[in-house]
């Protein structure tokens, strides 16, 4: 996946995508991250990428010439491989709310570009050279480099081959539309807590059941919101019945 980032402050994004899993990630070719200054696009001399807003107000506005010159060279760039568009999101506050679910569909594309937003936003004429605008929550930072870091660790762990294991994200908290449950590991007891028995029975059919209530308690508990669009058998739905009347 070529991934493709407008930013006024391109350094920001050097020790998220150099360390960990985005390192090798870039590493093994699973994706590859071009980052565009945007004041390389500017069109006079300070290389100015914003302006005060028309009608007067607090802050400054982004211009729209940079960033149109921008999204076209990156568009150039990363191209539109296997005859797809490729989405040109807007990070801002006022976007729809990034779930797993969108971080799915993003990672089905073979491209992706952001545009990173600042100050007191973008000129609104950018809107029309974007084809998404996201939000990662209900509150406002800086600017959208933060959210372009979360939004690509997110899609990426999701492309085949940078978990190493494939299975690792199937039953990550929200892909079945549930929190996932508690895990445990070495050593078997610590500080006078020990692993629940049922992990170390070898009995894997009685495991996975113990795991799939563990979820639902824990949804239950923390989120219970996503139990009305879970997809849930009769069995899970007789499980919330019993912690509802306290018998779990």
């Amino acid at each position: 996946m070529d991934i493709a980032i407008l930013t006024l402050f391109p350094d920001m994004f050097a020790g998220p995508f150099s360390e960990s899993m985005l390192k090798r990630a870039q590493e093994w070719d699973h994706i590859s991250i071009h980052l565009h200054n945007i004041r390389d696009y500017t069109l006079d001399k300070h290389h100015t990428a914003d302006d005060t807003p028309f009608g007067g107000g607090q802050g400054m506005v982004m211009k729209p010439e940079p960033l149109f010159e921008a999204v076209e060279a990156a568009l150039a760039e990363v191209g539109s491989a296997e005859g797809q568009e490729t989405p040109v999101i807007l990070l801002t506050p006022q976007g729809r709310p990034f779930t797993q679910a969108i971080a799915q569909e993003l990672s089905q594309y073979p491209a992706l570009m952001f545009i990173c937003g600042h100050y007191e936003g973008v000129d609104a004429r950018v809107e029309a050279i974007a084809t998404d605008s996201i939000s990662i929550g209900d509150y406002v930072l800086t600017g959208g480099e933060l959210p372009a870091m979360v939004i690509v660790d997110a899609v990426a762990r999701l492309l085949p081959g940078v978990l190493g294991d494939d299975m690792s994200a199937v039953d990550d908290s929200f892909a079945t539309g549930l929190l996932e449950g508690p895990a445990y590991t070495r050593p078997a007891e610590y500080r006078g807590e020990s692993v629940p028995d049922i992990l170390l029975s070898g009995d894997h059919g009685a495991v996975d059941k113990w795991r799939r209530q563990q979820s639902l308690k824990r949804t239950f508990e923390r989120r219970p919101d996503l139990l009305d669009t879970a997809d849930l058998t009769k069995e899970d739905q007789a499980y919330l019945e019993k912690l509802k009347a306290g018998d779990a």
